[in-house]
């Protein structure tokens, strides 16, 4: 919200700036019933959440002190979030900070100490915690913006169950513009955010339909011409025949190519009941699904993307299929002469899409004859994003808007490359913004007159969140493309649905906001699911309390100003937290920054006893001690590590040997004599080498569970019963002279510990080795040719430096 007029009333509060915010009544509302309750806020896009959270943060420091952290899932709306707040409030702007990961985490400790604000991505939070470089416990608000993402593992779930076990006086807000499908989902992000109250505004509501304006949905029929079906009809043979091989094991019911998402994930799942009762067939049929899946994806593209989309992915299966390593559903893929067939009609198509063309034709209506200043084109696809802004860029000013990260065929934009479209686009720099999923949660771009959907969107949550990138101050315009007998007509249809049920849904629940509080109070227990000391007032005894939730103007006028402005009774000190006591130092395990996609290290920082660190280990994925290391395996990346990828199991567990003594290989999970095409002996000759050649450790663990019993258990014994430091540079101990030279002769060429043994048992001294010819070489056992000139090529081969 800007700078109000003169004539506006504005919200005055000692730590907001003057007549800055306009005062709306619903905002006032909402932030008087967050002030006081863990609180969900549901207000549809556009409307001031973020607002109702900084009222929110501006009584709670002003009132209790300690610090605010707001999470957001992307980089930009983080960044948009700190540039709101830097704005709003009377605070010093260096005392609102930017956690993301573009800042160096001993950076982050130290400031965070200094900081009021703090404005972060949740994986970045989830990583300090885990890693015990910040605490919670002066965390007097947290705000979990777009929380709808509070689900399965999600980073939002494991913060949020630390802050109320951790936080002396904690408050929670959630914020969305579309909690949930249903009920049932929205329950879940309460209860995984520890919320008691739900409060729900729609633009029904009186005092928020002045806000807003009608925005109609228009839906734009596209017929795909002659050529492109031709190109869909040939990859829907090649799946109807993989699906009819699917069917002879017995997996598939139908041949028909466009079965469900739903039917598919039966088919992989019963194919995986195959392999686990070691039924060879369930491997052929798991490579036949990939394939189906491959083709399904390049059918996808082809029906409600463009045919520029579909050549891209076309390359990318054929160099994925040239790579080493490469699976069989790939090479299978490529040499098809019905898919060959079809990459080469893709190549051959030189017409305009007709959704590129018709996309032109609506940009122009919009920015030419209806004078219009700025368009949103929202994409599935960043291949289509970049191509479509090519095309649009002949006729217009456009610029591209995508995530981070890069890929083969198409590169991602860093944090300051979207920053920069962003400010250009609001400074009216160019007139549209070709966008994929990354601008639909919660990001500030300025309200535009259209908002074009390439395809349409098959889920309620995202849709609704590109809608209100239109429509705030004056009525805009929704159009979406569907191309005819397509997959198009079908997310069409589902996402009519799934609105209409969010919307009913949504209704329901502001009928029904006291029933769903009294069933959160009972799944709850006062927060009890997070093991929290804390008792959370609820606020029924407190006179000033907000209790009207009606969302008219009756009923609450300047009261709830004054509330705001003036406080409440009973303020929240009457939260107590209960620090978990310890006897004696926690253990200490080191884990390495890259095993956070696994919960290990999560559990682990759950435990009292356990403190974790995460780093960037050299070798192995956790350091128990300065003499063990552990390197964890799933089974897959076992066996994975044994026939390809960029670093044998043997040269990670080398790399410990030489750091640490008692190097320790973890294989987690059933089935490692099931896997691949590999012979069980082959497995079991590595695991041999493994404590023969390496002297390491191998154990079993069916689970990551049962990995992190274990960890604990070995860092347990190795800090508490051996009294013995934790060192990610591994145990200083001098090496004897046999180790010494091993060490010298395994690192030329990097040819291993057992090779270099070889070596010297046949050369007798490290210099007899390095002197000898490739002839000579080749002698020992082990060396080969291709060794034997690797070596010398390492050896006498002149130093040119960098």
């Amino acid at each position: 919200m800007a700078a109000t007029d003169e004539d506006t009333p504005s919200i005055e509060h000692p730590l907001l700036e003057p007549d800055f915010l306009e005062r709306r009544l619903y905002q006032l509302k909402l932030a008087g019933t967050a002030a006081d309750h863990h609180t969900l806020v549901c207000l549809p896009t556009g409307l001031g959440k973020t607002t109702v959270s900084l009222l929110v943060t501006a009584r709670r420091l002003e009132e209790v002190g300690g610090t605010s952290l707001m999470l957001a899932p992307t980089k930009p709306l983080v960044q948009q979030h700190a540039d709101f707040y830097r704005e709003a409030l009377q605070i010093p702007d260096d005392e609102i900070v930017v956690f993301t990961g573009d800042v160096n985490p001993e950076d982050r400790a130290e400031t965070w100490e200094e900081a009021t604000v703090v404005m972060a991505t949740p994986q970045v939070i989830e990583n300090d915690l885990v890693g015990s470089r910040i605490s919670l416990a002066d965390v007097t608000h947290l705000t979990f913006d777009e929380c709808h993402r509070a689900t399965g593992d999600y980073a939002y779930n494991y913060i949020a169950e630390r802050y109320h076990a951790d936080a002396k006086k904690p408050l929670v807000t959630g914020m969305s513009a579309s909690p949930g499908g249903d009920e049932e989902a929205i329950l879940e992000v309460c209860e995984n955010l520890g919320i008691e109250e739900v409060e729900v505004m729609t633009e029904e509501d009186a005092d928020v339909s002045e806000f807003t304006h009608d925005t109609d949905v228009e839906w734009e029929r596209i017929d795909l011409p002659e050529e492109v079906l031709e190109i869909r009809d040939a990859l829907n043979d090649v799946i109807k025949d993989r699906l009819e091989k699917l069917k002879e094991m017995g997996i598939a019911s139908s041949t028909q190519p466009d079965q469900s998402q739903k039917e598919l994930n039966a088919m992989r799942a019963e194919l995986q009941k195959l392999i686990n009762n070691d039924q060879s067939e369930g491997f052929e049929g798991m490579s036949i699904h990939a394939e189906v899946m491959k083709l399904r994806q390049a059918v996808t593209l082809v029906e409600t993307q463009s045919v520029e989309a579909v050549r891209r992915y076309f390359d990318r299966q054929r160099n994925q299929a040239r790579s080493s390593g490469a699976s069989k559903a790939s090479q299978r893929l490529v040499s098809d002469p019905r898919v060959r067939e079809a990459m080469r009609k893709a190549e051959d198509f030189d017409q305009l899409h007709p959704k590129y063309r018709k996309s032109r034709m609506l940009l122009a209506e919009t920015l030419g004859l209806e004078d219009g200043e700025r368009v949103i084109v929202f994409t599935e696809s960043r291949d289509t994003a970049e191509a479509l802004t090519d095309f649009l860029s002949e006729s217009f000013e456009a610029k591209r808007f995508v995530g981070q990260g890069d890929r083969e065929g198409s590169d991602g934009m860093t944090q300051n490359e979207q920053q920069d479209v962003l400010n250009d686009f609001r400074a009216g720099e160019f007139e549209v913004l070709v966008s994929t999923s990354v601008a639909e949660e919660g990001l500030d771009v300025p309200e535009v007159d259209l908002v074009l959907f390439y395809e349409p969107v098959p889920t309620a949550i995202r849709s609704i969140q590109r809608k209100g990138r239109t429509g705030r101050q004056s009525e805009g315009r929704v159009v979406v493309l569907m191309a005819e007998d397509t997959r198009d007509e079908a997310y069409f249809w589902i996402s009519r649905r799934r609105e209409q049920e969010m919307e009913d849904e949504l209704r329901e629940l502001k009928g029904m906001a006291d029933e769903l509080e009294e069933e959160l109070d009972d799944s709850q227990q006062s927060l009890a699911d997070f093991d929290s000391g804390a008792e959370v007032k609820d606020g029924g005894d407190d006179p000033d309390a907000v209790s009207d939730s009606s969302t008219g103007s009756e009923g609450v006028a300047d009261p709830g100003l004054q509330e705001f402005t003036e406080g409440v009774d009973g303020d929240a000190d009457d939260v107590e937290t209960h620090e978990p006591s310890a006897e004696g130092e926690a253990i200490e395990i080191v884990a390495d920054q890259r095993e956070m996609d696994a919960n290990i290290a999560r559990d682990l920082s759950r435990r009292e006893e356990i403190d974790v660190r995460l780093e960037t280990l050299e070798v192995g994925d956790y350091v128990c001690s300065d003499r063990v290391v552990v390197e964890r395996k799933s089974v897959a990346d076992f066996v994975d590590s044994l026939v390809g990828g960029d670093r044998s199991i043997f040269e990670q567990v080398g790399a410990m040997a030489r750091h640490y003594s008692r190097p320790i290989v973890i294989v987690e999970g059933e089935g490692l004599y099931e896997q691949r095409d590999i012979h069980p002996n082959a497995i079991r000759g590595a695991l041999s080498s493994l404590a023969v050649d390496f002297d390491a450790s191998v154990l079993r663990t069916e689970s990551e569970e049962r990995t992190t019993e274990l960890l604990a258990v070995i860092a347990g014994r190795e800090q508490e019963t051996s009294d013995r430091e934790v060192s990610v540079h591994g145990e200083k101990q001098s090496k004897t002279l046999a180790e010494q030279q091993e060490y010298v002769v395994s690192s030329i060429a990097e040819i291993g510990p057992v090779t270099a043994r070889s070596l010297l048992e046949e050369f007798g001294t490290v210099e007899a080795v390095m002197i000898a010819s490739e002839e000579e070489l080749q002698e020992a056992e082990g060396v080969g040719q291709v060794t034997a000139e690797r070596m010398r090529e390492v050896i006498g081969n002149e130093y040119t430096g960098q």
